[in-house]
């Protein structure tokens, strides 16, 4: 059963990885439950506190990952149009990966950008505003895959601190 969870647990890892990039999928709290499950093992003891934090660490990036977007928009006088255009853009570059890493950077921009484009008649107001729609996507981006990845870590670390424990049979 152990090493069960442990397999399940790391999947969610990489999903929420993913989700770090994906609008539709929760990175931080993916990943978290990957923590949890590996948690829930016999090998590993419990440590709450742990959870605990992680678990709030995950809540406050999920919650600023909406936040973040919208203060980078009306910082630089952007609209929810330039929000939508942002994700817009992303789900292009996510389902035609022509540019690979550079369409994730490139495509939310060029939707912010439409979408600004779409919702004002000034195109320097536009730009301003797509640029800020962008900064504050990219922001929200970071900060989840950052979390994702810290998160990861901390799964390797601690299965293969307890490594003898989970998989008794390479003894």
């Amino acid at each position: 059963m152990d090493i069960a969870l442990l397999i399940i647990g790391l999947i969610l890892m990489l999903v929420g990885i993913l989700g770090s990039f994906l609008p539709v999928l929760p990175g931080p709290p993916i990943s978290w439950v990957g923590l949890l499950l590996l948690y829930t093992t016999k090998a590993i003891p419990d440590d709450w506190w742990f959870l605990g934090i992680t678990a709030g660490v995950a809540l406050i990036v999920f919650a600023l990952d909406y936040i973040i977007p919208a203060i980078g928009t009306k910082k630089f006088g952007g609209t929810r149009a330039g929000m939508i255009g942002t994700t817009l853009g992303l789900l292009v570059a996510l389902i035609f990966p022509v540019l690979g890493i550079f369409g994730i950077i490139i495509w939310p921009f060029i939707g912010a950008l439409v979408g600004e484009l779409v919702n004002k008649a000034d195109q320097k107001t536009a730009l301003k505003a797509a640029f800020g729609s962008f900064i504050g996507f990219l922001t929200g981006t970071f900060l989840k895959f950052l979390i994702a990845v810290v998160y990861l870590g901390f799964f390797v670390s601690t299965a293969w601190e307890y490594k003898s424990a989970l998989f008794p049979f390479f003894n």
